[in-house]
Formats: C-alpha cells, sequence, structure tokens
C-alpha cells in the first residue's frame, strides 16, 4: 500500500524547511522482485522521498528530474539537511526544487526499505550493487513515472551507483556525477577494510548466524574500520589536539553507536558491493560524467592513479580531483556542495542540450 507523508509538521522550525518545497515520502512495492543470486521477494518495500514536482514537454518526457543516491548505511532523507539540501534544493540554487523534481531513494536494505532487520536476518536475499540499481530504476519508472532523468548523482556506494545507471540506462538521463568513487573492481585496502567489517561480525562469538541477543562485542572492530575508512586525519587533529580530546571523541563515537548498529544489516551494507566492477563496460556511458573526488579522501586515495587513467575510457568524462584545505573532510566531502558546487553547474551547463 503506498503511504504518503508530508514532512512540514515533522521538520517544522528546521532550517531548510522553509528554503524549499515540503519534501514528500512513500513507500513502492516492486512485486516479484528477482536477485542476481536467483532469490526473489514477492514484495520488496522500497521507501523514497521527493522534493518538487515532475514536468513533461509535449511528447511526454520528463524534463526536470534528478535522481540522488545515498551512500552505504544512509538514506534518502540525509540529503534533507541544511548543508547539501540547503544549499542545493532552495530557490535560485543549483537544484531548485520549484524547478526540479528531487527523487532521493532509500536503497535496498537501507532506511525504511526491506532489510534483514526487518525479521529475516540471515535469510534476506543476498542482494548485490546491481540489484539496487533495478530497484531505483524500477521506483523511478514504474512508481514514479519518470521515463528521463535531468541528472543523476550519488555519494560513495550512491556515486558508484551513479557508475553502473551510466552503463545499464546509458539513454535515460542527461548527465551524471559520482562524488566519491572509482569505476573498477573494489579491491587493495578497501575491500580489505570492508572485509575486516563482515568478518568482526561473523566472527562474534554471539553471532548465531545473524539471530543474536544483546550487543556483540566486535561491533567496535567493525566501526572502527569504517572510522578508518571514512575519516580525515586533518579534521580529526583540528578537532582534537590533545590526547585528552582525542580520547573522548574515541568514546562518544564508538561506545554508542557500536551498539546501537544492527549487525545483519551492517554485514549486507558491505558484503553487496562484491559484484562493483564497471570498468569493462565504461564505454557504454554516454552522457557527459563529472566524477569528483577529494584528495584527502581514504576510501578513493588520488595515489592510485585510477581515475586519471580510466576516466580516458568515458566519451564524455572528466575527473576533477579537489584539494585538501581546510574546508575537505575526507571522503565525507562528497556532501558538501559548497566545496564541488561549481563543478556541478558546470556539468548542468555542459548537458543543456
Amino acid at each position: 500500500m503506498l503511504r504518503i507523508v508530508a514532512l512540514c509538521a515533522l521538520f517544522a522550525g528546521s532550517v531548510w524547511a522553509a528554503e524549499f518545497p515540503a519534501p514528500v515520502e512513500g513507500d513502492f512495492v516492486a512485486r516479484d522482485f528477482q536477485f542476481t543470486t536467483g532469490e526473489k521477494m514477492a514484495e520488496l518495500r522500497l521507501h523514497y522521498t521527493t522534493v518538487g514536482s515532475p514536468v513533461k514537454n509535449a511528447a511526454g518526457v520528463v524534463t526536470n528530474a534528478v535522481l540522488i543516491m545515498h551512500g552505504t548505511g544512509g538514506s534518502g532523507r540525509g540529503f534533507l539537511s541544511q548543508g547539501f539540501g540547503g544549499q542545493l534544493f532552495a530557490a535560485g540554487q543549483l537544484l531548485d526544487a520549484q524547478k526540479y523534481f528531487i527523487i532521493l531513494p532509500d536503497d535496498i536494505g537501507h532506511g525504511q526499505s526491506s532489510k534483514p532487520s526487518g525479521g529475516l536476518h540471515m535469510k534476506f536475499p543476498h542482494y548485490t550493487y546491481t540489484d539496487m540499481v533495478h530497484g531505483e530504476h524500477r521506483l523511478v519508472s514504474e512508481k514514479l513515472g519518470v521515463n528521463h532523468l535531468r541528472l543523476v548523482m550519488g555519494t560513495s556506494m550512491g556515486a558508484m551507483h551513479t557508475w553502473m545507471w551510466g552503463e545499464m540506462y546509458p539513454g535515460f538521463m542527461d548527465a551524471l556525477m559520482p562524488l566519491a568513487s572509482a569505476p573498477v573492481e573494489i579491491g587493495g585496502r578497501n575491500r580489505m577494510l570492508r572485509k575486516m567489517i563482515m568478518d568482526s561480525i561473523k566472527q562474534d562469538p554471539n553471532w548465531n548466524n545473524g539471530e543474536y541477543q544483546g550487543p556483540l562485542a566486535n561491533m567496535m572492530a567493525a566501526q572502527f574500520a569504517l572510522f578508518i575508512m571514512t575519516s580525515s586525519p586533518l579534521q580529526l587533529y583540528k578537532q582534537s589536539p590533545t590526547r585528552e580530546q582525542a580520547d573522548q571523541a574515541f568514546e562518544r563515537r564508538f561506545y554508542g553507536q557500536a551498539r546501537a548498529t544492527d549487525a545483519n544489516d551492517m554485514l549486507y551494507q558491505y558484503d553487496c558491493s562484491r559484484d562493483y566492477n564497471p570498468a569493462p563496460d565504461l564505454e557504454k556511458i554516454t552522457a557527459p560524467l563529472y566524477a569528483v573526488n577529494s584528495a584527502d579522501d581514504q576510501v578513493n586515495p588520488p595515489e592510485l592513479g585510477i581515475l586519471e587513467r580510466e576516466i580516458q575510457r568515458v566519451k564524455r568524462g572528466r575527473y576533477i580531483l579537489i584539494p585538501t584545505s581546510d574546508e575537505t573532510r575526507g571522503h565525507g566531502t562528497h556532501s558538501m556542495p559548497t566545496i564541488g558546487g561549481k563543478y556541478l553547474a558546470e556539468l548542468l551547463k555542459d548537458s543543456e542540450n
């Protein structure tokens, strides 16, 4: 059943609520959803948030839809913050929601969409990035009636999905903007840290194949691996320059969050990247694509030289590396439009026709 909830009351008083049209939430039930593993769900719930309204031209093609996809462990509502939506969706901004129809999905296994913690635990289908992109496409086309996207963009995991959208549905969008990603199979330290997260959970003595009772001691190790992946050494030192401050920050970050995270969900969220590898099909991408990374990103360190090499195979591709500065936040720079906004403006202009 469709569930639409206007968020005016929920976000009343927040800074951004008055700056762009009230977000609307809903659920799409994708029936008989077939996963790449061969597993199937009779009803897969995909939650979403939208801002603005779609506009169609005389031929019935939607001209103003923008799909923005979140990172691992996130949800679409995360983009409604003042730091992101307030900088992009407000009147006069680059993605002014009075002009654009913003689509913010909760991916499979995330947010309010179907996920292991909903009851199935380790019996939940072992989804992959490919399944997630298929789900995003079904939501956009079947539920929201969008037959064309002005822009596809995403952060981190959502950035990786952006590369996949360009290959899987090359005629569906005008522009692509992956933020903090690399268009190759996940290997090296990135994969090792993901395996550390997954193995820390599975090797906990109380794991019980997902049917655990109470907190898992190894969740702190899993959270620490995630922390190493996404943190910024410069910002951490600025925030906690003394031993006492660093210890206090550590305790705040880990002792609370390790207990709050569902282990089944976290395990699936890192396992699902196992099929990611857009490298063989980069030539299939036809829309202008601007790949934006920051130099202090520990997940996608520039010294690997991946994007300099692979972007050459994207017909209308451009690689932008943002230098480390007091403003950058490591991997989290992807969610700061104030830093990379000028490149979005250039991409929108480059893809106007």
